[in-house]
């Protein structure tokens, strides 16, 4: 597989050997962002602690030291460690410095997937950091994505070819989701990834970067608002659980014991809030997320049975359903079905979406 694309020429700030100024601001803006993804990934950084805040002028071997290295940077960190750092990390890093991050990548005469991915990545976290915080999904369209992305890609013919189009019939599907689980088994993310990797290098036409930072966007909100419809659903459901009088549940099926204690369920639930807020992509905590919301969602229906119409024997589809289930006034079966996510998201959807603290209770 080619691992380069050879795309449009976006002019570049030196020619030859030549050092502009305008270059060295650029190098300025971003060398913040290289010194922490250096911190963070334990490398070796070449510049002594007094060498770090660069100058406004510099001579040109300086100049050359510090390009080098930053190159060297860009071979060596992927697009999940990018996320990593600016997602999970205390770093805030400016308008200027995405911006500077994003013209760099763009003016590379020609571009690794690896280079694409970041792009992809850092234009999405460009328009989250520009856009109002509380902008509503219906506001989000091709016209303002562009407009928000003016400053990195210029003015953009809005014209949108026809490859481009089932973007807008992938975000209608996801929206459409009611759960984590018929998100991710419903392949939506998949396609839109496999969409973006089969065009190559007309990704980066102007429109399609601004269609595909809409699209990755869009996908997130509905993955964050799915993931906390559920871990409200699930916490619910333990308190309900606790109130009928359940205090362990059978959790093999979400890769916990076979006598899960409810109270610390709910106390796993209010950490995953803080971690599946960083991590978009973790895809076996994710997995264990859906299966726990069956489980849940199996003991209800089960209890809640048992409640209204007890049988003095249950068919053994019941029988089944308990099992899966958990609960423990009932003998477990020791052959509990693993439930299988299809996809998870991957690097070209990963970006944590605007988050409101919550005021009520557990609830996200």
């Amino acid at each position: 597989m080619n691992n380069s694309l050879t795309t449009l020429k976006i002019p570049g700030l030196a020619k030859g050997d030549a050092v502009r100024q305008e270059q060295w601001e650029e190098l300025r803006a971003v060398f913040p962002i290289y010194l922490a993804l250096a911190k963070h990934l334990e490398f070796e950084i070449p510049f002594g602690p007094d060498r770090r805040a660069l100058p406004d002028k510099a001579d040109p071997d300086f100049v050359n030291s510090v390009l080098s290295w930053v190159n060297s940077m860009d071979l060596r960190v992927m697009v999940h460690q990018l996320r990593q750092l600016l997602q999970t990390t205390t770093l805030n890093a400016s308008e200027s410095g995405l911006r500077a991050l994003i013209l760099r990548h763009l003016r590379k005469p020609t571009k690794s997937i690896i280079d694409r991915d970041k792009i992809d990545f850092l234009l999405v976290q460009y328009f989250s950091h520009c856009a109002p915080s509380r902008l509503e999904d219906a506001d989000v369209d091709l016209e303002y994505v562009a407009q928000m992305l003016d400053p990195v890609l210029g003015s953009v013919d809005l014209t949108l070819p026809s490859w481009l189009q089932p973007l807008d019939d992938f975000i209608q599907a996801a929206d459409a989701c009611r759960s984590l689980n018929e998100l991710l088994t419903s392949g939506t993310l998949e396609k839109g990834r496999k969409l973006k990797s089969s065009v190559g290098e007309d990704y980066f036409e102007p429109v399609a970067m601004v269609a595909f930072a809409r699209f990755s966007f869009l996908m997130r909100r509905v993955f964050f608002r799915l993931m906390h419809q559920d871990l409200n659903t699930i916490l619910d459901g333990l308190r309900e659980l606790e109130g009928r009088g359940i205090s362990t549940l059978d959790c093999r099926s979400a890769q916990f014991s076979a006598d899960e204690p409810v109270a610390r369920l709910r106390m796993i639930c209010q950490s995953w809030k803080v971690m599946f807020h960083a991590e978009y992509s973790a895809g076996s905590p994710l997995r264990m997320l859906v299966d726990l919301r069956n489980v849940v969602d199996a003991a209800l229906t089960r209890t809640g049975q048992k409640a209204t119409s007890p049988r003095p024997s249950e068919p053994p589809a019941m029988r089944a359903r308990a099992a899966a289930a958990g609960v423990q006034f009932a003998q477990s079966s020791s052959d509990v079905p693993e439930f299988q996510v299809n996809s998870v998201p991957e690097g070209d959807e990963d970006s944590a979406d605007t988050y409101q603290q919550p005021e009520d209770g557990d609830k996200v």
